[in-house]
């Protein structure tokens, strides 16, 4: 049975309204905000206190990536759908930048129902005006110096976050994704700012000159917490204390938060890189040795990077006093590598450091420190030439055998025959598909629509291994596709996916949950969440791929594919509502709740329907009977098992 628990709107306090739906309510600081994505379980006993143990009380610490919208307005929660328009009313701007960031929400199960805690002491909700600190390198760099934090040490807000990751220690994590897009850049910046190396910097991260901003959000008046989101340089300082030119440098990062104290402070862990993070997933803790995190950059021809902690693990750090004091021990000093792949099935991770003579000499970009590298991650990643994937979304660790897992989302930019001098790539052995896909009765879709899971073992070293040997767990694709060219899982129609995007083992179980952000197969079927039992690396087939080419012969690719996974180990779970992501997944610690996030159902609704409920893609979740009015909502529902059994036994 599938409840819904926490939508848009829900109110985290006593004194705030019930939400109505209509576009007219306020006090957004204390409701739940919008996309739910990501998320995490923290357990409470029944007095209140931290519990790794407790099944029927916890917290629900939980990402709001960003907003139903169409040119720039969040029109759901606008009475009349919001100003499209520059400049944009300050008061429909307060409303998105409050809608953005994390929830923190107690729930409790009473018999067999889960509700909410309208009224607990835990919740509490981080925005976009929220202060939060900066660590790690990055921390007092000149790089992080604004007219909000003149001395580098702290920002505001948390913005457009996806994944998430759960420390060893108890605290929760949080990733920043498409954050670059919500800056405005003037037209002349370039000149402005001398043309200096922070425009090659600018425009690696999507923020050339003149880019628009996605909200318009800088429009709203003269009040600092609007000029925030203009990234031009327009003050006479020399560091940039008088104006917001760095302020893009320090959105994009790995957040620690903790879930029980809301008092504290978040704070940005810059060694872990700045780029459009997904989650961060751990490897298995292992005593008196280093801690490991592994994440993705979730664009077209981004790259997998890793981070190895200095700092050995300790046991007694399990269940710490001070949580961000313990983050401080292991996020802020190690090392960070980004990921090669090789035709052979072989693998490096590369030190991204000013030891890396490809780093320090780089001819396109001149590093000045390790906060440069930390900030300017993906020129790095240039500099030491790392393998280009499609799309790292989620990644996760295999309980089982300590294997990591990432969901490669789809890429449009993969060619046989890459234009030149543009973003296309061809494709190669950890990449290895290109294809067209035919949606509906005539769009064609073309490179890697459908995306895949790849995995790797970590070689002698484990955590701190520099070398792995990898394999491709299973290619999204329709059953019915051509099994020797895109096909290649082998896939049925009770398996079939396109675009896996959220991957999460469950400890319980050790089941992996594979949840999808489609666009390509959705003329079939709705998003969707599939239960996967995987084998381990090395367990299938070297394949070759044969691509024609106009010129210079057949292109051949090698690439390793898993086992093709039997109707007992991979399998659809749920679909959702129409125009909805799939995403977030967390669990009681018996494995008989799982919490699932629903994202932006109906959001291919017009903006001009806004008015007319029945012209909404989706009406979910008031159609299943959940709270006032017909727009549709984000929401967090829990499914339980009728038997009260462990899911997916």
């Amino acid at each position: 049975t599938a409840t819904i628990l926490y939508a848009l709107g829900d109110p985290l306090r006593a004194a705030t309204a019930d939400f109505k739906n209509d576009g007219t309510d306020i006090d957004w600081d204390n409701r739940a905000g919008d996309h739910h994505d990501g998320m995490e379980w923290f357990g409470l006993s029944s007095t209140g206190t931290p519990s790794v143990t407790a099944v029927d009380r916890g917290l629900l610490a939980v990402n709001h990536e960003a907003t139903t919208d169409e040119t720039r307005a969040s029109f759901f929660i606008h009475a009349d759908g919001g100003t499209a328009t520059l400049p944009r009313p300050a008061a429909e701007i307060d409303k998105e930048l409050a809608i953005h960031g994390i929830s923190v929400v107690e729930v409790k199960k009473t018999g067999s129902s889960w509700a909410y805690v309208k009224d607990s002491a835990f919740n509490f909700r981080v925005t976009q005006n929220t202060e939060i600190e900066l660590s790690g390198p990055l921390r007092g760099n000149a790089l992080a110096i604004t007219k909000f934090s003149p001395t580098g040490t702290s920002t505001r807000g948390t913005l457009n976050n996806c994944g998430t990751g759960k420390t060893p220690w108890g605290s929760f994590l949080t990733g920043e994704e498409n954050w670059f897009g919500y800056f405005f850049r003037a037209g002349n910046d370039d000149t402005v700012r001398g043309n200096d190396k922070s425009v090659i910097a600018l425009k690696r991260y999507g923020r050339a000159a003149g880019a628009a901003s996605r909200h318009g959000w800088e429009s709203g008046g003269a009040d600092d917490r609007f000029m925030r989101w203009n990234n031009s340089k327009s003050g006479v300082s020399v560091d940039g204390s008088d104006d917001y030119r760095n302020e893009m440098n320090a959105q994009g990062y790995i957040v620690e938060f903790d879930p029980y104290t809301k008092t504290k402070k978040g704070v940005k862990r810059s060694y872990l890189g700045r780029f459009a993070h997904e989650s961060a997933a751990f490897g298995k803790p292992v005593a008196g040795q280093p801690l490991a995190v592994y994440m993705g950059d979730d664009a077209r021809n981004e790259y997998i990077y890793k981070f190895v902690s200095a700092a050995n693990w300790a046991e007694a750090d399990a269940n710490p006093s001070d949580r961000i004091a313990t983050g401080s021990k292991y996020l802020d000093q190690g090392k960070l590598y980004v990921a090669k792949f090789n035709a052979d099935g072989s693998g490096q991770w590369v030190e991204l450091s000013m030891s890396n003579t490809a780093v320090r000499d780089y001819a396109g970009y001149p590093f000045a420190d390790q906060a440069d590298i930390c900030v300017n991650t993906r020129l790095a990643g240039d500099a030491v030439g790392a393998t280009k994937m499609d799309r790292p979304e989620w990644c996760s660790v295999n309980p089982k055998n300590g294997e990591v897992y990432f969901a490669l989302t789809n890429n449009s930019n993969r060619r046989v025959e890459p234009a030149a001098g543009g973003s296309q790539l061809a494709p190669d052995s950890a990449n290895p598909r290109v294809y067209t896909d035919i949606k509906g009765a005539s769009s064609s879709q073309v490179g890697n629509p459908n995306g895949h899971i790849l995995r790797l073992k970590e070689g002698t070293g484990g955590n701190t291994a520099t070398t792995f040997t990898w394999d491709i767990y299973v290619f999204a694709a329709e059953a019915s596709a051509a099994t020797g060219t895109v096909n290649l899982s082998n896939l049925t129609g009770d398996q079939d996916m396109s675009s896996p995007d959220g991957l999460v083992f469950s400890p319980s179980t050790g089941i992996c949950w594979i949840q999808t952000d489609d666009g390509a197969y959705t003329d079939v079927t709705n998003c969707m969440m599939l239960a996967a039992l995987p084998g381990q690396v090395g367990d299938g087939a070297k394949k070759t791929l044969s691509y024609s080419r106009s010129t210079g012969g057949a292109l051949t690719v090698d690439t390793y594919v898993g086992k093709t996974p039997a109707a007992n180990e991979l399998k659809r779970f749920l679909v959702g509502p129409k125009d909805c992501e799939i995403t977030g997944v967390a669990e009681t610690p018996d494995g008989k709740a799982l919490f699932i996030n629903i994202q932006h159902p109906g959001e291919g609704t017009a903006m001009a329907n806004i008015g007319d409920p029945a012209k909404y893609t989706s009406q979910w979740p008031s159609n299943a009977g959940y709270g006032a009015g017909k727009r549709p909502r984000s929401a967090t529902i829990v499914i339980t098992k009728n038997d009260g059994d462990v899911i997916g036994r």
